[in-house]
């Protein structure tokens, strides 16, 4: 199994969107970098564990759970001139963008902020807290993902 961390806006998409969906399933979708894309399209597997990260609020940080339930298909929002992730370049032929299905698992007792994951020395190699990364789809090791769940 493999860890992952997605982040959201929780104005746009929070853990409490995800468990109002149908199945409490929803597809992670816009995700408009290729880094991000390439680990959604050569990493992410049905059953990987994510924690799901609010970002872009007053208090960013790690405030659920989720598992992969579909890998890797074409993001049809890339297809739609009216959708905000729209991309004209996207060949529905030749998909340039990809999304895959996530699932709720639970939401954490507290929100586990960036500044504690930042002040824990066990968690300095990870891409989250590393300096100039804004990535929304990250890989987590084993050992971080441990790491965060002692925080909890």
């Amino acid at each position: 199994m493999n860890y992952w961390l997605v982040k959201s806006e929780p104005e746009e998409f929070s853990i409490d969107d995800l468990y109002r969906r149908p199945k409490r399933t929803e597809h992670w979708d816009g995700v408009r970098n290729y880094q991000a894309r390439n680990f959604m399209r050569d990493g992410m597997k049905k059953g990987d564990r994510v924690f799901f990260y609010h970002s872009n609020c007053e208090t960013p940080g790690i405030v659920g759970i989720a598992e992969v339930v579909r890998e890797a298909y074409p993001d049809h929002t890339a297809f739609d001139p009216d959708d905000p992730h729209y991309d004209p370049k996207s060949d529905p032929d030749d998909p340039r963008w990809l999304m895959v299905d996530v699932k709720y698992v639970r939401k954490l007792k507290r929100t586990i902020p960036l500044s504690e994951l930042k002040d824990n020395p066990a968690l300095e190699d990870m891409a989250l807290v590393r300096k100039g990364n804004r990535l929304s789809v990250m890989p987590v090791t084993e050992d971080q993902w441990q790491t965060i769940l002692d925080m909890e």
